[in-house]
C-alpha cells in the first residue's frame, strides 16, 4: 500500500496573514493520490501552506483507502497516529480531517469512534476540503493551475500565477450521458449502500476539471492524470463502485489541457489512470466531427504528439475492451509504452464466473497472443486473486498452468479479502486463510522463476532510463525505470556505473546498458 507524505510548501502571498499549515498523508492507489493533489491544490489556492511535519500542522488530513482489510487497517492506524499529534503529543493541530474511501464506507462510525476527527470528506466531495478546514473558497485567474512542490518552494508564488494555458478550459463541454451497462447494473442494485451506516444516499459524481488546481507530489518528471472516475463492472469481490460511483469520463479536451500544463511544468512522463481506462469515453456525448464517442485510442492519439512528452502509458485495462484499434495505436507511437496492465483476477472459468468477470484461460491466452502480435515487444502486467470463495485445488492448478503459459512480465498476487457489501461476502465455501496464504506464496514463487528467466534476456540491451535518485535499498546504487516499468508497482533499473557523468540528475533521462539481471530488477551502466 502506497503512503505519500507531502513536502514542505511555502506561500509567500499569504505569509503576512500567517496561513494555516496543513499536514497531508495520502494512502492507497495513484487514483487516491490525484485526489490528494487536488485537495492540496484547493487548500493552497485558499491560502493554506503545506507542511511535511505533522507536529507543525494546524490542520491534519488523512486521505484513506478502504479497498481491502489491510488497507482499512492502515487507514485507521494512520488516523490514530494523527490523533496523537493532535492531542496526546501536545501538537499544535486544531483540526483532524479524514477523507477518501473509508469515509464513504464508515462515515458516521469514524466520528463516533474517533471523536478527535473534526470533519470527513468523501470521494465525491473534494471541494468540501475547504469548508472542513475553515477556509473560504477562492477562484483562480488561471484556467488550469498545476504546481510541483519544488516549484512552489523555489518561486514562493501563488497558484494563480502558474500554468497559464491559452485554451479557455472553462469553455470545454462537460456533456455526458452514461453507459448502458452502468444504468442496468444500477437498476439491479450494483451501487446499493444499504446497510452502510451513515453513507450518503447519492453516489459520488465529482470529477476534477481543467480548472482545478493540483499540487504534484510525484517525482519532478512524472505525473498521473485521472481520465475517468468510478466503475460499472459487476465484480463480486469489489466495493469500488459503491465507494466511487458510476463510471464517468473526463472530456478529451480537458485532459489534453491538463497534459499541456503538466508538460509546461517539466513533466515528461504521464500515466493515465482510471478504474478501467479502456471504458474511457463510453459515457460521453458523441463528438460531432467524428460521429461517435471518443475512446481511449483517440485520447492516446491526441496526447502522444504533444511536444515535450517523452513517455505515455495507461493503467488498468479490462480484457474484453482491448480492441485492435487500441493495440494499433500503442504500436504506432514511439513514446507510448508497449505495456498493458490487465487485471485478469483468475484463469479458472468457474472462479471467474463466480467473480462475475467472465472469460477463460484459453480466451485470455488468445487476447495476449493477439496483443503481442500487434505490439512487438509488449510488456504485460496482471494481477490475480487467490483463495476466492469456492476456489478448489483444481482451480488453483489451472491458474498456475496459465501463468506458466502466459509468461507474464509483471505479476501481482492478492489474497482474497472478504469485504462486507461485496457480492462474494455472502458466498459459501470460504477458503481457509492458511490455504490462501500458501497458494499466494506458491504462485509468487512460480512467477519469480519466470521473471528471473525473462530478465536474463535484458542483459546487453540498451534502453532509456528515467533516473529517480538514490536506491531505496542501498546508498551504493541509484535507481530508475525503463519505459516498460510503471511507477511504484514494477521492478527497477539499478545503476552502479555513472559512465561519463560524475553525478546523475533525478528526473532526467539517460541512455544505459543492462549488465546484470535479478529476479525482478536489472542492473545498468550509464552510456550517455
Amino acid at each position: 500500500m502506497s503512503v505519500t507524505t507531502i513536502p514542505e510548501i511555502s506561500n509567500e502571498a499569504a505569509a503576512e496573514q500567517k496561513p494555516l499549515k496543513v499536514g497531508f498523508v495520502s494512502l492507497g492507489c495513484p487514483k487516491n493520490l490525484v485526489d490528494s493533489e487536488v485537495m492540496m491544490g484547493l487548500l493552497h489556492r485558499g491560502g493554506a501552506q503545506m507542511t511535511a511535519r505533522a507536529e507543525d500542522a494546524d490542520i491534519l488530513v488523512v486521505n484513506t483507502c478502504s479497498f481491502i482489510d489491510s488497507a482499512k487497517q492502515e487507514s485507521v492506524d494512520t488516523i490514530l497516529e494523527m490523533v496523537q499529534h493532535k492531542v496526546a503529543n501536545g501538537g499544535r493541530a486544531q483540526k483532524l480531517i479524514v477523507a477518501g474511501c473509508l469515509v464513504e464506507r464508515y462515515r458516521d462510525e469514524i466520528q463516533k469512534n474517533i471523536p478527535e476527527v473534526d470533519a470527513v470528506v468523501g470521494t465525491g466531495e473534494l471541494e468540501e476540503i475547504l469548508a472542513a478546514a475553515g477556509i473560504a473558497q477562492q477562484k483562480s485567474n488561471s484556467p488550469f493551475a498545476i504546481l510541483t512542490a519544488e516549484q512552489i518552494e523555489r518561486h514562493a508564488s501563488s497558484v494563480s500565477q502558474h500554468s497559464r494555458v491559452e485554451n479557455d478550459a472553462a469553455q470545454i463541454a462537460l456533456e455526458t450521458t452514461s453507459r448502458p451497462e452502468g444504468d442496468a447494473r444500477e437498476a439491479a442494485g450494483r451501487f446499493s449502500r444499504e446497510g452502510w451506516d451513515g453513507a450518503a444516499a447519492a453516489l459520488p459524481t465529482y470529477l476534477y476539471t481543467a480548472e482545478t488546481p493540483r499540487i504534484l507530489t510525484t517525482p519532478r518528471a512524472s505525473a498521473y492524470i485521472k481520465i475517468a472516475e468510478g466503475c460499472d463492472h459487476p465484480c463480486s469481490f469489489c466495493i469500488i463502485p459503491q465507494l466511487r460511483g458510476k463510471f464517468r469520463s473526463r472530456p478529451l479536451e480537458s485532459i489534453v489541457v491538463e497534459a499541456q500544463a503538466l508538460i509546461a511544468q517539466g513533466v515528461r512522463e504521464i500515466t493515465l489512470i482510471g478504474q478501467d481506462t479502456t471504458c474511457y469515453g463510453e459515457d460521453l456525448a458523441p463528438d460531432a466531427s467524428l460521429g461517435r464517442r471518443h475512446e481511449l485510442a483517440d485520447l492516446l492519439n491526441a496526447l502522444a504528439p504533444l511536444p515535450g512528452l517523452k513517455w505515455l502509458r495507461f493503467l488498468y485495462a479490462y480484457p474484453n475492451k482491448i480492441t485492435t484499434r487500441l493495440l494499433e495505436t500503442i504500436a504506432a507511437h514511439e513514446n507510448i509504452a508497449k505495456y498493458l496492465d490487465v487485471p485478469l483476477q483468475h484463469a479458472s472459468a468457474s472462479v471467474l464466473r463466480r467473480m462475475k468477470r467472465g472469460g477463460t484461460a484459453d480466451r485470455f491466452l488468445q487476447i495476449i497472443d493477439k496483443a503481442r502480435a500487434v505490439v512487438p515487444g509488449l510488456v504485460l502486467r496482471t494481477s490475480f486473486i487467490v483463495g476466492f470463495p469456492g476456489e478448489t485445488e483444481e482451480d488453483f492448478a489451472e491458474l498456475c498452468k496459465f501463468v506458466e503459459a502466459a509468461k507474464i512480465d509483471w505479476l501481482g498476487v492478492f489474497s482474497y479479502s472478504d469485504e462486507e457489501g461485496a457480492g462474494a461476502f455472502e458466498y459459501d465455501a470460504k477458503v481457509p486463510k492458511r490455504t490462501i496464504e500458501a497458494r499466494r506464496k506458491k504462485l509468487m514463487k512460480l512467477q519469480q522463476k519466470i521473471s528471473a528467466r525473462a530478465k536474463q534476456e535484458w542483459v546487453g540491451r540498451e534502453i532509456d532510463v528515467l533516473v529517480e535518485g538514490e536506491s531505496e535499498e542501498t546508498e551504493l546504487l541509484w535507481q530508475g525505470r525503463s519505459l516498460e516499468m510503471a511507477p511504484e508497482i514494477d521492478g527497477k533499473v539499478l545503476i552502479n556505473d555513472f559512465g561519463p557523468h560524475e553525478e546523475l540528475v533525478p528526473g532526467t533521462f539517460y541512455r544505459a546498458e543492462i549488465t546484470e539481471a535479478h529476479d525482478y530488477d536489472v542492473v545498468a551502466r550509464i552510456l550517455e
